[in-house]
């Protein structure tokens, strides 16, 4: 081990990254253009393209044609079938009383605080209490067919 003497100094290893100094002069190798190219709006100071800018062309929200109409105010619901309520039925995943609560329960829907739909898709034979957002107007005959009651939430 050699002794510190101060012109053995030397920083810790890994504590300097050696940077470039770029524009600097000729003398660096990176002067005059400073790695920037000749000409064009990326060489200029003050560059800055937006991040949906195509160089020129057409951008891809003005090529492509639009249809329809989509409302800002719509409200996504979880659709659930009468099928797939008769199959939690019959897995006894749920018991007579079925809440949104349950259906999260059992796997049926993926979202807590969505609103829930019941289509009338599929039989049901057994006697449930459904309480959801919204019924169908075939599952909600359906359901009171079956012997059961179709609750809405609000």
């Amino acid at each position: 081990m050699t002794p510190s003497i101060l012109s053995n100094l030397t920083p810790a290893k890994g504590s300097r990254k050696k940077t470039k100094r770029i524009g600097r002069g000729q003398g660096s190798g990176d002067g005059g253009t400073a790695t920037k190219g000749h000409k064009g709006a990326k060489s200029r100071s003050g560059h800055k393209f937006k991040l949906w800018f195509e160089g020129g062309q057409m951008p891809l929200t003005r090529r492509v044609p639009k249809f329809g109409f989509t409302s800002r105010n719509r409200v996504e619901q979880q659709v659930i079938n009468l099928s797939m309520l008769e199959d939690l039925v019959a897995k006894k995943r749920i018991e007579v009383v079925v809440t949104p609560e349950a259906l999260y329960n059992a796997g049926a829907i993926s979202k807590k605080n969505k609103p829930v739909k019941i289509l009338g898709d599929g039989e049901l034979k057994s006697k449930l209490q459904i309480s959801a957002h919204a019924f169908s107007k075939s599952a909600k005959t359906k359901i009171e067919a079956a012997g059961g009651t179709a609750t809405v939430l609000s």
